[in-house]
């Protein structure tokens, strides 16, 4: 996939320096994935939240950070839009 936004990727690990390496690797993840559908990202992420609007909710570190992205499915595109503490999430409007 073409991932989008990594600006708001590299602010949020400077900001939460301990999810850095979880974020790096889900980044390579995403990189080398062909998702095609929502199911085939709640395959390789089971915790993965599907919302509308092809948005998806990542879980990092556990529970304690969200990553929230919109897969442009047939464009093998993912856009970044948010990422934060669970607690910032919870504020989220989605």
């Amino acid at each position: 996939m073409d991932v989008v936004g990594r600006e708001v990727l590299e602010q949020f690990k400077r900001e939460h320096p301990d999810v850095r390496s979880q974020v790096d690797t889900w980044l390579l993840e995403a990189e080398e994935a062909r998702w095609d559908t929502p199911h085939a990202v709640t395959q390789r992420y089971s915790s993965a939240s599907i919302l509308n609007g092809n948005r998806v909710v990542f879980n990092l570190k556990g529970n304690t950070y969200r990553l929230l992205v919109r897969i442009a499915y047939r464009l093998g595109k993912v856009i970044v839009l948010r990422a934060g503490t669970h607690a910032e999430y919870d504020r989220w409007e989605l």
